[in-house]
């Protein structure tokens, strides 16, 4: 392979992998579609969300994760932004910085909340698509919109 061609393949990789973030990002947004969403995870991958939302190891428990997700979250607007991806050959990694207003349905009853987070990205090539073969969340806040990350920084029993 040519320079220039492994320069294109590069840019090629970069902007598949923004769009399956992107596809991630609206899959969530539209009521957390499991099937939807599992689709883009690697058999084995990793949904990791810490304390705050859990763990989820493997398509199937990523796909049990997400279908009762709509429950908990009942309106989502993920705005990922700043990505910072690299591509080694059929594996990546992804830094991207989450901004998101949601609705958390929770035990205090329904909260407009906002959401701060940092995705920390692993993907494969299979064939000739790329997956998400792991993520983790690092929560920098998770707040009520009316009180906000100064007066209340996390829900009670959410921290990381």
């Amino acid at each position: 392979m040519s320079d220039l061609e492994a320069r294109i393949r590069r840019l090629e990789d970069i902007e598949a992998i923004k769009q399956l973030k992107a596809r991630y990002c609206e899959a969530c947004d539209d009521g957390y579609d499991p099937d939807r969403l599992a689709a883009l995870f690697t058999e084995d991958a990793v949904w990791d969300g810490g304390k705050t939302f859990g763990v989820s190891e493997g398509r199937d428990a990523i796909h049990r994760h997400f279908a009762g997700a709509s429950a908990r979250v009942t309106i989502a607007r993920h705005q990922v932004m700043n990505p910072i991806i690299e591509v080694d050959g059929d594996s990546a990694t992804g830094h991207w910085l989450l901004f998101q207003p949601c609705t958390n349905a929770g035990r205090d009853g329904v909260q407009a909340m906002w959401l701060a987070a940092t995705y920390a990205d692993r993907y494969a090539r299979i064939g000739q698509e790329w997956m998400i073969s792991g993520t983790k969340i690092d929560v920098a806040f998770f707040t009520p919109f009316d009180q906000g990350w100064v007066d209340q920084r996390f829900l009670p029993g959410r921290e990381p």
